[in-house]
């Protein structure tokens, strides 16, 4: 019989000691773990949507609002700036592309975005179904819109005032769906697209002006620029800032800037979640040495029968190694599961979703802290096992 066999012989007889042990790791581990592929997902899919994306230009206010709202999607438009000025812009020497956007209805909770088909191009979208719009109150619907609202390529509906829900409908103002976008795994997944006239034409109260697109007396919410050269990033906020209405914000610093705020509550999560571990470390301590001194005479008798000390200290210390190794494929399971119900919460509330089916390499390192507490805590319980004293311990029986 090995010394595996013999461990978890002994930790089933145990049941319930095990079971609280195990759970008590597992608790923590499932805690960082739950951190770890949020935080992974979050910046790796922030950094997609902000991809190529150098400086967004947008009304005063907060500059991370403009961001925000302007890149992911996640808040309310600080306002809208003249067309006028963002195509002054668009023609800077240092610009290489801009892409306008235009915010300020919603259909179910999705987001419908005035912009241009460069807005797709951008982030390599491709029709599933249909194709892109061309004609004033066409659109073009995200996967995830697809899925949730169960639209195709021929439904009409009409969106409402406001970003969020329960605004008051466009009755008089109806769309067509003409295309489907596939998933692209970045923020067009959760949009409603169609051109910018459209959503002047909405809001216009003579309807027949708003078909002149890009019309210099009209506003757009947000332009999306990207640079033309490394120079740029010196000059052109500057510029904007002081020579227009506008603001400019760069995704980048308000991006860190963000993720610096959340990491004041993850290290604490964090930290929380360490503690659980030691303190599951010292559950286990106290469990294998309580276990030690019930099982001194069984020890006793194992070396009689030819077993040594080296033996019974291994034999300690791969309980304290399974009940650790237990603990933390529990947890890792445990806060797989907890992201995925996280992911689909955040999808059902249309922002952005995470998911319990990926790995992350700092998984592994969480497996192997995990064993090295289990051993730690066997090695004084495991060390009085290798020093048992045959004929002390029988004599006392």
């Amino acid at each position: 019989m090995n010394l595996a066999t013999l461990s978890f012989g002994y930790l089933r007889a145990r049941a319930l000691n095990t079971v609280l042990n195990v759970l008590l790791l597992a608790f923590g581990v499932a805690t960082i773990t739950l951190l770890l592929l949020t935080m992974h997902q979050l910046q790796d899919r922030m950094g997609r949507d902000a991809r190529g994306i150098d400086l967004v230009a947008g009304a005063k206010g907060s500059p991370l609002q403009v961001i925000l709202s302007a890149i992911y999607h996640l808040d309310i438009p600080t306002g809208n700036i003249p067309l006028t000025q963002a195509n002054e812009i668009a023609k800077h020497r240092m610009v290489k592309k801009t892409i306008p956007l235009a915010l300020g209805d919603s259909y179910q909770g999705f987001r419908i975005v005035g912009t241009i088909h460069d807005y797709v191009a951008h982030y390599d979208g491709k029709p599933a179904a249909g194709r892109l719009w061309e004609k004033p109150m066409e659109v073009v619907i995200g996967a995830d819109v697809a899925q949730r609202l169960k639209h195709a390529v021929g439904a009409t509906f009409t969106g409402a005032h406001g970003i969020a829900e329960g605004g008051t409908d466009h009755d008089d103002a109806p769309y067509r769906v003409v295309g489907v976008l596939a998933p692209s795994g970045t923020v067009l997944d959760r949009l409603v697209l169609t051109g910018v006239d459209s959503v002047w034409m909405v809001h216009d109260e003579h309807k027949g002006e708003g078909a002149k697109a890009m019309n210099d007396d009209k506003e757009i919410t947000a332009l999306l620029i990207q640079y033309a050269t490394p120079m740029a990033v010196a000059v052109l906020p500057r510029y904007i800032n002081t020579k227009s209405e506008m603001q400019a914000a760069s995704p980048a610093i308000e991006t860190a800037r963000l993720f610096s705020v959340i990491g004041v509550g993850v290290d604490v999560l964090r930290g929380f979640a360490l503690v659980l571990i030691l303190s599951a470390g010292l559950s286990l301590f106290i469990a294998l040495y309580n276990a030690l001194a019930e099982r001194r005479y069984d020890l006793a008798l194992m070396r009689t029968l030819g077993a040594s000390p080296g033996k019974l200290m291994a034999l300690m210390l791969c309980e304290g190694a399974l009940l650790a190794g237990l603990g933390a494929l529990f947890g890792i399971a445990l806060g797989h599961a907890l992201t995925e119900l996280l992911g689909r919460a955040l999808k059902t509330a249309q922002q952005i979703s995470v998911t319990g089916f990926t790995w992350v390499p700092g998984e592994l390192w969480l497996i192997a802290v995990a064993l090295v507490v289990g051993i730690i805590a066997s090695l004084l319980p495991a060390w009085r096992a290798y020093r048992t004293d045959i004929a002390h311990t029988l004599a006392r029986g």
